[in-house]
C-alpha cells in the first residue's frame, strides 16, 4: 500500500504543473486493487479545502471528485464509511465538507479528570 500525500492527489486532479503532474500521474497509474494507494482522513479534508479554496471547485465538482475517489478500487480511504456519511450530509447541507466530517466522526469519550 502506498500512502498518498495531498499534493500528489491535487496535481493528479488539476494538472496545474507539468512536471509535478507527470510525477503524480505516474504514481496514481501505478496503483492497483492489489497494491492500492491510501488516503488518510486528514488528506481527504485537506484535499477538499485546497480544491475549493485555491482551485475554486464548485460543490458539485467537489462531490463528484470525492465520489470518484471513494469508489476507486485502486484507493483505500481511511474511515471510508465516515467519509461516505459526510459526503451524503454535504450534498444536502449548507455546511462545508469538513464540518460534515466532524459531525459524522465517531468521537471517543472524553475522560473526566479531577
Amino acid at each position: 500500500m502506498t500512502g498518498l500525500d495531498t499534493n500528489v492527489v491535487v496535481r493528479y486532479l488539476t494538472h496545474d504543473d507539468p512536471a509535478q503532474t507527470a510525477a503524480a500521474i505516474e504514481v496514481m497509474d501505478s496503483l492497483t486493487p492489489e497494491a492500492p494507494g491510501f488516503l488518510s482522513i486528514v488528506v481527504i479534508a485537506e484535499l477538499v479545502w485546497v480544491l475549493e479554496s485555491y482551485y475554486r471547485f464548485s460543490k458539485p465538482e467537489t462531490i463528484a471528485t470525492l465520489d470518484t475517489l471513494l469508489r476507486s478500487k485502486e484507493l483505500i480511504v481511511e474511515r471510508a464509511e465516515t467519509v461516505w456519511q459526510a459526503l451524503s450530509s454535504f450534498k444536502t447541507s449548507r455546511s462545508d465538507f469538513t464540518d460534515c466530517m466532524i459531525e459524522r466522526a465517531d468521537m471517543p469519550p472524553v475522560a473526566n479528570t479531577p
